[in-house]
């Protein structure tokens, strides 16, 4: 009756796809509706094989996709557990993101795992954290898939060939896993601080509270002060080291003078140490650069608690210029600039075009790829922010400001990432019209060829738009928008060359 049914459909002119479509979902419904375990699991002792129809099935997506949500209503049935363990053997374990399916079985669970890994290697920075948040997902599930996950990847980080990238990995993984609950005694087995009783209980004590604590901090700087100190990567945990770059840099932070110098050292340490081992010889400590960094950090640690306007820090910008080039420093600087900057009051109150404290971000831009993204999601969040306490024409002025910096961020080669969010700007339609026309305008004088062929398909169509550059195009054709759509792409080079035209702002006494 349903094939006759069907016939009909096609023959009045239903298409093929939406009657199949139809008799599908409708039997999908069916089978959720009327499941029961106890019988699915007879059909292995009857059948005493893998019955022909089952491998047949999970060859299409849309049974496999219903195998899964069975799979997650009743986690016992050992017939679903068989028949995910056939489709992830089948090659599809790429499509099982349901975290309770996954984490059944180790061999599903490891093949998972390795695509995520494998995932987060190829894809480019700005996606990376993406992939990195849902494998989180999964590994967080219960401890046994945490603890499973970490070894693994502590195994891989000891590979010469991108261990860098899987101890990276790990530390992302455990960011994740401390905001839902607090695994710092696992963090702290898996480190090799068990030889370290003092150190390794006062970490401890601090990551469980999520607070530093003035007397741990001196039983560290104790040990890390002497001849015979820990290992370097004790200190080198993520928590630790945001929990040491607010309290010094956090406006409000309130620290013990008499504790300064050794929340310092302990900061200045983890950044510019480090160890060398050949062998089975001793390992050899570096800090040829520990002095210097933690003259840099104390520098700027002072001139950020001063409280300064943006007009009183340009007496102390080439110092912090000076002290800029060390990346513990620069890491405190976004701190403390992004706490300041966002005071729902700042913009009010301030009267340049450019607050000094973004000028300072250019520099971190110029100096530090590695923070690019960081310093664009601040300019994202005060580009999206309300500033209901500016008039409309001034906060359109501080929105041409910020996409200023976020130009001065392309020319440093964050390209991608920013193209990206203004197409995003564009196609959302929250964005002033202008504003987009702004951002076109200052990044067509900031760019030449060749292109990328990325670069070309994000930022093509943006220039292409008429409502957007309509207005910059002359009749003829010996203007940026027309000469930068008639190049002929095609003919791209694999990778995109950018060339800096005065974009950086320049500060003078005067201001």
């Amino acid at each position: 009756m349903a094939n006759m049914v069907a016939e009909w459909l096609i023959l009045g002119g239903v298409a093929v796809g939406e009657v199949q479509s139809f008799v599908e979902n409708h039997l999908k419904d069916m089978v959720l509706k009327t499941f029961d375990p106890k019988k699915a699991d007879t059909i292995f002792s009857e059948e005493g094989e893998t019955p022909a129809w089952l491998t047949e099935m999970i060859e299409h997506k849309i049974w496999r996709s219903l195998i899964y949500r069975l799979a997650e209503e009743y986690p016992d049935c050992l017939m679903l557990n068989f028949t995910i363990k056939l489709i992830s053997d089948a090659g599809y374990q790429g499509e099982i993101t349901s975290i309770s399916t996954a984490s059944q079985q180790i061999e599903v669970y490891s093949r998972i795992l390795k695509n995520f890994i494998t995932e987060s290697i190829k894809t480019s920075s700005e996606n990376r954290q993406n992939t990195i948040q849902e494998c989180a997902k999964m590994v967080c599930h219960s401890q046994h898939t945490y603890v499973f996950t970490l070894v693994a990847l502590q195994v891989l980080a000891k590979e010469t060939n991108g261990g860098v990238n899987m101890k990276r990995f790990s530390q992302e993984i455990t960011r994740c896993a401390q905001e839902r609950n607090d695994v710092t005694p696992i963090t702290m087995a898996l480190n090799g601080a068990a030889p370290y009783d003092q150190p390794c209980a006062a970490l401890s004590s601090m990551l469980s509270r999520n607070a530093l604590n003035p007397a741990d901090i001196n039983v560290l700087h104790k040990h890390y002060s002497s001849a015979d100190s820990p290992p370097v990567s004790l200190l080198r945990i993520p928590q630790f080291l945001e929990l040491l770059v607010q309290a010094l840099f956090k406006p409000g932070m309130k620290l013990n003078p008499e504790y300064k110098p050794k929340y310092i050292y302990l900061y200045a340490y983890s950044a510019s140490v480090y160890e060398v081992t050949s062998g089975k010889k001793r390992k050899v400590i570096n800090k040829d650069d520990l002095k210097s960094t933690i003259q840099a950090v104390d520098k700027v640690h002072s001139i950020c608690n001063m409280n300064k306007s943006s007009t009183e820090l340009i007496a102390e910008v080439a110092t912090i210029y000076h002290c800029i080039r060390y990346p513990a420093v620069a890491v405190g600087l976004i701190c403390w600039v992004e706490s300041t900057v966002t005071e729902p009051s700042f913009f009010k109150l301030c009267t340049e075009h450019t607050p000094t404290h973004l000028a300072l971000l250019d520099e971190v831009v110029t100096c530090h790829p590695q923070l690019h993204n960081i310093i664009l999601k601040l300019f994202v969040s005060l580009f999206e922010s309300k500033q209901d306490e500016l008039e409309i024409l001034v906060h359109l002025e501080m929105k041409k400001m910020l996409l200023d910096r976020m130009v001065n961020l392309l020319c440093c080669g964050c390209v991608v990432p920013v193209i990206k969010y203004i197409e995003q700007c564009w196609h959302r339609g929250d964005t002033d019209i202008s504003l987009i026309r702004y951002f076109v305008t200052e990044a067509l004088e900031a760019v030449s060829p060749p292109y990328s062929v990325e670069f070309v398909d994000l930022f093509l169509p943006i220039v292409e738009n008429e409502e957007i550059t309509g207005t910059m195009r002359c009749d003829g054709e010996n203007d940026p928008v027309s000469e930068f759509i008639g190049l002929p792409f095609l003919q791209c080079p694999a990778k995109c060359r950018l060339r800096l035209t005065g974009r950086i702002l320049l500060i003078n006494s005067s201001g």
